[in-house]
């Protein structure tokens, strides 16, 4: 498998400072069959991170609102001291624990699982009110192209 031509990779969350929480970029999931949103953490400070995930019906964010749906999410919440992600309970959200640790939360999104009836088809990732002292970023990796090229469309165009 070549990741660069079977992946799409989309930046979501710039890393940066947690204090107030932050929506990063949608993007649509209209060319592929499921999409993975990888948080990582570097968690300062024991607030705990509030982790969600928004759907919306275009690119810049039309219509927002929250999934309604479970999804699976697996956690690593201490990345130091193992690599192994273990499976968390799916849902709609997940909040960290509050341990100064550096951490990645991964949340499988099927895009079936959207409103398609009412047109939503894209996604964003939502981080709740922590800490300065808390750091995050985000990827998204979309995959399972309808469309294998050796570049993917975009996900940040309609």
């Amino acid at each position: 498998m070549n990741l660069a031509e079977n992946v799409k990779i989309v930046e979501a969350l710039s890393p940066a400072a947690d204090a107030g929480g932050r929506t990063g970029a949608y993007v649509s999931l209209k060319n592929c069959s499921k999409a993975f949103v990888v948080v990582h953490i570097t968690q300062g400070n024991a607030a705990t991170v509030l982790l969600s995930i928004n759907q919306a019906k275009t690119v810049a964010g039309g219509s927002a609102k929250a999934i309604t749906v479970a999804v699976p999410i697996w956690v690593d919440l201490d990345c130091a001291a193992s690599d192994a992600l273990v499976r968390a309970t799916a849902a709609v959200n997940y909040t960290t624990d509050a341990g100064v640790k550096h951490k990645i939360v991964i949340f499988q999104i099927d895009p079936a699982t959207l409103d398609l009836a009412n047109e939503f088809d894209c996604i964003t990732v939502v981080t709740g009110a922590s800490n300065a002292a808390n750091i995050t970023e985000a990827l998204y990796y979309l995959v399972d192209h309808r469309y294998q090229q050796a570049t993917p469309p975009s996900a940040i165009v309609d």
